[in-house]
């Protein structure tokens, strides 16, 4: 979808770095071998481009992977996460409880299905959903809790998964745990499971800046309820013979390179990682700045190197801080995530009424200035002095 302009800097003509990466997964020898066999054996008119025989391999890795029963591939993450929900037959008072910080999509998605999206205060660290505030905001008619594994932040689905257990709806028995995991793929929740091993459904996205990606969009959706798993194969191949479905397949293209980057996940992920957490360190003692969290009993991956202004620079002081950084150092950045029913009218309109004031005032701090693995560490070095400096020209007009 287009970013959203006040999500980034007001004048980008001067950037030397893009407020974000266009590609997150990078691409190897590795993958272009294989695009070259599939398109060597497509071209034979007996064989063509049908997608199963890698869609099925590729599913199978990745349930392997995570641990799951079962992992059923989609042509995005997207439309992964609306056929979940559409399995649920959602009606309108049907609610699904997910954190107000969140990319819009899973929200708008909630609401495509029909279901009625209660917006949660993240918890102040990691700014994943709280447990604490969806345990005040359950109630009979709660049918899923969507968590979001925010920017890499492993959330421990534990607490969660005993609120549904205690909250069971009247009709359909404890609400579903969904797992929004596009930015986490390959992390370790805190009981020590790849991501995708826990909870009802977890969704996957392998869009362009994601962990890994399967030439720009591409998703999964990983379980262990057999009955989901095989309806979500229907939904996505019109239906099968007896419902309803549409082509959501994944195509024989990115399955194959899909197989490639799985198998080097595991590296892109701690060159993330270290990258990270050498970031922290060249940052860590700037007062007004407050960088990302270090989990204990799981792993942050780092989607983003996510930081936090003070609390005094709320909202002005963040927009003059990545304002200077684009001007003055050439340095991008992007607010990502801001509040959703800040953000876009459909899920403003839908939730009217409900407020996450703790949301509003982390989301007014956050800033996320440009991070990849792969740029350069002569380039790391400039951004990093660059963050300093921007810093240190906000705190002489700012308390």
């Amino acid at each position: 979808m287009p970013t959203n302009p006040a999500t980034v800097p007001a004048d980008t003509s001067r950037l030397r770095w893009p407020v974000e990466p266009a590609q997150g997964g990078w691409y190897t020898e590795a993958e272009r071998a294989a695009l070259r066999e599939v398109q060597a054996e497509s071209d034979d008119w007996r064989t063509g481009w049908k997608p199963s025989a890698y869609t099925d391999a590729f599913e199978a890795a990745f349930a392997q992977y995570t641990g799951a029963g079962a992992a059923v591939a989609f042509n995005s993450g997207g439309t992964a996460l609306e056929m979940v929900l559409r399995y649920l037959r959602l009606r309108p008072q049907d609610e699904v409880i997910s954190c107000a910080i969140n990319f819009v999509g899973p929200h708008i998605a909630v609401i495509g299905q029909g279901g009625r999206l209660i917006l949660g205060e993240p918890e102040p660290v990691t700014l994943n959903l709280d447990p604490a505030d969806v345990e005040r905001r359950m109630n009979p008619w709660t049918r899923a809790i969507l968590v979001t594994h925010w920017n890499g932040a492993v959330a421990d689905l534990r607490p969660f998964l005993g609120l549904a257990e205690t909250h069971p709806h009247p009709v359909h028995g404890p609400p579903v745990v969904i797992v929004d995991a596009a930015r986490a793929c390959g992390g370790i929740t805190p009981i020590g499971a790849r991501v995708g091993a826990e909870g009802w459904a977890t969704v996957f996205s392998f869009e362009s800046k994601k962990l890994m990606t399967t030439l720009g969009q591409g998703g999964m959706v990983t379980t262990n309820d057999p009955a989901l798993a095989e309806r979500l194969r229907t939904l996505r191949a019109y239906g099968g013979r007896a419902h309803w479905g549409t082509n959501q397949l994944m195509s024989k293209a990115q399955a194959a390179v899909g197989m490639v980057q799985l198998s080097r996940l595991e590296e892109m992920n701690q060159a993330r990682i270290r990258r990270a957490h050498s970031r922290s360190t060249a940052l860590g003692n700037v007062e007004q700045l407050t960088v990302p969290p270090e989990l204990t009993g799981g792993r942050h991956l780092y989607y983003r190197h996510n930081l936090l202004v003070a609390e005094s620079w709320a909202g002005e002081g963040r927009t003059e801080l990545m304002n200077r950084l684009a001007t003055e150092y050439g340095v991008g950045s992007i607010i990502s995530d801001p509040v959703t029913y800040l953000s876009h009218d459909l899920i403003r309109e839908h939730t009217r009424g409900q407020h996450c004031p703790r949301a509003e005032r982390l989301a007014a701090r956050l800033l996320c200035p440009v991070f990849h693995p792969q740029i350069s560490p002569h380039d790391e070095a400039v951004i990093c002095d660059s963050i300093c400096r921007a810093t240190a020209d906000v705190a002489r007009t700012r308390p």
